[in-house]
């Protein structure tokens, strides 16, 4: 079924609305909102908060109370029908003696996959599924990635000149962009659980990487470093602000991993340290979103890798010139333009005079 009404469609873009408030909150669990509806009002309504916490179902009943008897119920994705941390929500819309659950989009998770529509339907509750799906499934690009792929989604960002440089000759790069394209780039790693810099831009970028205060939630930040040979004093190593981990390799520079420890900095190493390892590991801790901010040399090894699916590429309308001056990408092993990445479903959007082009990497 595809002719769904104009109501259908601004509920679902409600629930959409609802579940971005938990950006970066619920992993591993997916973003979820859900507006009940009875006699063309909205009578309840609710957002998954965090992983642990009641799903978008439950809050949205609890607001709507009896007036959920008999209502309509939107939810931008397949109410669950198992146990986990908390009870099944088809069990709870059942109980609440819905009429209908309009749903976004199917349940990618094994443990869900239809079992929840099949739950709904049997109870005798009308079930419609696909309402505004594409958007629900952007909504959960990350959660999606890493139920089928398990392993998180990598979300490449980089920003450069008009002549394809990130940085001068010297190094010198704040900023390429203007001050909404970077208020953007907070709005990201608010809505990411962790990301990554190699040590390169540690030592010359000296970053915070933080959300620089638009929300609460901060990522888990991530340093690449094989040899450790990194600052002593880095706002990186400042954890009362942000969780640091840094990935190197074993018996890398050990009177330095005991500096870091003592700042409160977690230390992994590795037989090998690569792109693939360190999202393996994030994978382990939870993540389902990873922010790529590296240099072009790490930038190309996590391309490789596998470990990046989306890129967000800002052009500034800037030239800087140098023949040596550094570039997004590093080498990729590619010797003719035919052998080129290709992005796909690319768009283009203007922050002020900054142009942002996002696409995902195909294969």
């Amino acid at each position: 079924m595809t002719d769904f009404s104009p109501q259908d469609r601004d509920m679902m873009q409600r629930c959409i609305t609802l579940a971005q408030q938990a950006a970066g909150r619920t992993a591993p669990n997916p973003l979820v909102g859900c507006v009940i509806v009875q006699e063309g009002q909205i009578v309840g309504q609710g957002y998954h908060p965090q992983a642990g916490q009641p799903h978008a179902e439950v809050f949205a009943l609890r607001e709507a109370g009896e007036a959920a008897r008999g209502a309509t119920v939107y939810v931008s994705l397949e109410p669950c029908n198992h146990y986990g941390r908390t009870p099944p929500c088809t069990e709870a819309l059942i109980k609440a003696g819905v009429s209908r659950v309009k749903v976004g989009m199917v349940d990618p998770d094994p443990r869900v996959a239809g079992g929840g529509i099949k739950r709904l339907q049997e109870a005798g509750i009308a079930v419609t599924v696909g309402i505004e799906e594409a958007a629900c499934r952007r909504l959960n690009e990350a959660f999606i990635h890493r139920i089928l792929y398990k392993q998180p989604f990598g979300i490449l960002k980089y920003a450069m000149t008009l002549d394809g440089k990130i940085a001068a000759t010297s190094g010198h790069s704040a900023w390429v962009t203007g001050e909404t394209a970077r208020h953007w780039v907070h709005q990201q790693r608010a809505a990411s659980d962790a990301v990554i810099v190699g040590g390169n831009t540690v030592r010359k970028d000296n970053p915070r990487l933080t959300t620089h205060g638009i929300t609460e939630h901060n990522p888990l930040r991530v340093v690449m470093s094989r040899q450790l040979n990194l600052p002593e004093m880095a706002n990186l190593w400042e954890t009362e602000v942000a969780r640091t981990v840094v990935f190197t390799e074993m018996g890398a520079n050990p009177a330095f991993q005991g500096h870091l420890e003592a700042k409160g900095v977690e230390v992994v190493t590795m037989a090998d340290l690569s792109p693939q390892g360190v999202m393996e590991s994030l994978f382990q801790r939870g993540c389902s979103q990873v922010f790529w901010e590296c240099g072009g040399r790490l930038a190309a090894k996590a391309i490789q890798g596998g470990a990046v699916q989306k890129v967000c590429a800002f052009v500034a309308p800037k030239l800087i010139g140098g023949v040596f001056a550094p570039s997004p990408m590093g080498d990729l092993g590619l010797e003719k333009m035919t052998e080129a990445l290709r992005l796909e479903g690319v768009t283009v959007e203007f922050f002020d005079s900054d142009l942002l082009i996002t696409g995902y990497l195909g294969g």
